[in-house]
C-alpha cells in the first residue's frame, strides 16, 4: 500500500504494556492505503526503555508485503487498527516476525 500520511508525536516513555500508553508515549503512526482503497493505521510506540522510534518511510511511499518499514524494541510495542471484514491471526502478546508471520486476514464473506 501507499503512505497516505505520517503522525509523530512526542510524548511520555512509560509501560508500553499499559493501556495509557497509546495516548501517553511517544509514537509515530502511519495511515497505509492498500490497492482496494483499504486502509490500515500502524502506530509504533516507544516504551519504558527503548525510548526510540526509528522509520524509514515517508508520505507517499509504497510499501510491499512483509516490507520493514522501522524499528523499535526494548518493551515498545506496536498497535494495529485493521478495516473492517479483517481478523487477526494473532493474539495479544504474540511475538511476531516482520517478513514471516501473517497478522492478518481478509474474511471470505467480505468484499472490500
Amino acid at each position: 500500500g501507499v503512505v497516505r500520511k505520517m503522525w509523530y508525536y512526542r510524548g511520555s516513555f512509560i509501560n508500553a504494556e499499559l493501556d495509557k500508553a497509546s495516548a501517553q508515549n511517544e509514537r509515530n503512526a502511519l495511515w497505509i492505503e492498500g490497492s482496494e482503497q483499504q486502509s490500515i493505521v500502524v502506530v509504533q510506540i516507544a516504551g519504558l526503555i527503548a525510548r526510540r522510534i526509528l522509520c524509514y518511510v515517508k508520505e507517499g511511499d509504497f510499501l510491499e508485503w512483509g516490507q520493514r518499514y522501522g524499528f523499535i524494541r526494548f518493551g515498545s510495542r506496536v498497535d494495529l487498527y485493521l478495516p473492517e471484514g479483517f481478523s487477526a491471526e494473532i493474539g495479544l502478546g504474540d511475538k511476531v516476525t516482520a517478513g514471516i508471520d501473517i497478522v492478518a486476514k481478509q474474511n471470505q464473506n467480505s468484499s472490500s
